[in-house]
């Protein structure tokens, strides 16, 4: 599995970069917001690959939160990596994540391939989750660390974002033990 390339940039297009590396040639996929970082010859990719009956595509990523608000969205059924891409190339991960903490429809519909059905989908599946992993941070971490642990024991996300709000720990198991204290209520 490729998980990252270093090379040389052969041909450069709105979306998609030709990547030379050590002789090989690769076209690599790229987000608009992507593309406009890429100011020197040389570059370093985060790589996401997408393996298909009919295909096997490389996606780029100068920034690891963008190729995280990528590698979420395309898990959603119905959004593929063309969706996903046109979403990095409409937001950045942090006002994607002010969107979903809005819960703003109309917002997301601005992007191509996205009617108003997919748009509520993606916010109902993202409600809670994203907003935590792309914050950068250590308390985001253990946010995200303790909402999965509290999910797993059977608590709905919404419910858990909420009661996260309000604890104070430091740590991912003080933080779970006060939330479960505070959902026992």
């Amino acid at each position: 599995m490729i998980i990252g390339l270093i090379g040389k940039v052969v041909k450069k297009e709105p979306t998609v970069v030709w990547l030379n590396v050590n002789g090989v040639i690769y076209q690599v996929f790229v987000s608009l917001n992507c593309s406009s970082k890429i100011i020197s010859d040389e570059v370093k990719f985060e790589i996401t690959e997408v393996i298909r009956e009919d295909a096997h595509n490389l996606y780029g990523f100068l920034d690891t939160n963008e190729k995280k608000l990528f590698d979420t969205v395309i898990k959603i059924n119905g959004v593929g990596p063309k969706v996903g891409l046109a979403i990095c190339s409409t937001f950045t991960p942090t006002s994607f994540a002010q969107i979903i903490t809005n819960h703003d429809v109309n917002m997301l519909k601005r992007v191509p391939g996205i009617g108003p059905k997919g748009a509520s989908r993606i916010l109902v599946e993202l409600s809670g989750f994203v907003v935590d992993g792309l914050e950068s941070g250590e308390d985001s971490n253990i946010n995200l660390e303790a909402s999965l642990a509290l999910e797993s024991l059977g608590f709905k996300k919404d419910l858990i974002t909420t009661v996260l709000k309000t604890c104070t720990s430091t740590t991912t198991s003080e933080l779970v033990r006060e939330a479960l204290r505070k959902l026992q209520k």
